[in-house]
């Protein structure tokens, strides 16, 4: 197992489909269970052995560091989004310096899933294999995505290389969980761009990998989406949300 230990949480969005819950409040405080969206992520990523998380922040940005500022588990840094939002691609390339070069996960803050046999998390440090891959990214079959409007983002072979469908719908859904190696975002653009080009680059190359996620994954991008996720873990039991 290749160990991953640095990570960064995407938290600079508007949430602006997330109104009114983000009238007064950031994204990912915005709470599933009880429990700011923020603090699932970080959950996960603790369980999994990470010990550095960078979150960028934009919108409300004094309260999200308020809180994140409480936890005592896990080293937490920021990186200010609070003049221009730099969008998925640029707001990883402000944040690089703080991975000292080294591999690390991106979570979006609005993902929260059910995990299968194996942590998610777990089963990607497995599988990472840096010398070959410049990604490694998290997909759901579309029978285990909640909340996602999508008809699909990715498809994948038997080898684990990913690539964009032919066809407008394709089996898996990218959750917003990959490991990329700093490599993936050489030579990228300057100011906002979408992660999107760092993929293309690399589905070109065959170095972008998937795995699938066992459990259930639950996206939670708006006010009804969050009502769903809960009526779902409740019915289930609380504790499947407890990281293993």
């Amino acid at each position: 197992m290749s160990k991953v230990s640095r990570a960064m949480i995407m938290g600079a969005g508007l949430g602006t489909r997330m109104r009114p819950l983000t009238d007064d409040r950031p994204k990912p405080m915005v709470t599933v269970m009880g429990k700011p969206l923020i603090d699932h992520a970080l959950d996960r990523l603790v369980a999994a052995g990470v010990t550095l998380a960078v979150v960028n922040v934009h919108y409300r940005a004094d309260m999200l560091r308020a809180h994140l500022a409480g936890r005592r588990d896990i080293e937490i840094r920021t990186s200010d989004e609070t003049g221009e939002l730099l969008g998925t691609g640029g707001g990883v390339v402000k944040a690089m310096p703080h991975f000292g070069g080294e591999p690390f996960f991106i979570l979006n803050s609005d993902s929260v899933w059910v995990e299968g046999y194996v942590p998610a998390l777990t089963q990607m440090q497995h599988l990472w294999e840096p010398e070959r891959m410049d990604g490694l990214l998290l997909l759901a079959a579309m029978t285990a995505a909640m909340g996602y409007e999508g008809t699909g983002d990715f498809v994948m072979d038997a080898e684990g290389h990913i690539a964009r469908p032919e066809r407008n719908a394709s089996p898996y859904a990218y959750p917003g969980v990959q490991i990329v190696h700093p490599r993936l975002f050489r030579d990228a653009p300057e100011g906002e761009f979408s992660t999107n080009r760092m993929w293309d680059r690399a589905i070109a190359q065959k170095r972008l990998y998937g795995t699938r996620l066992e459990g259930m994954w639950i996206h939670v991008g708006t006010p009804q989406a969050r009502l769903d996720a809960e009526r779902y873990l409740t019915a289930l039991n609380p504790a499947v949300l407890k990281p293993a």
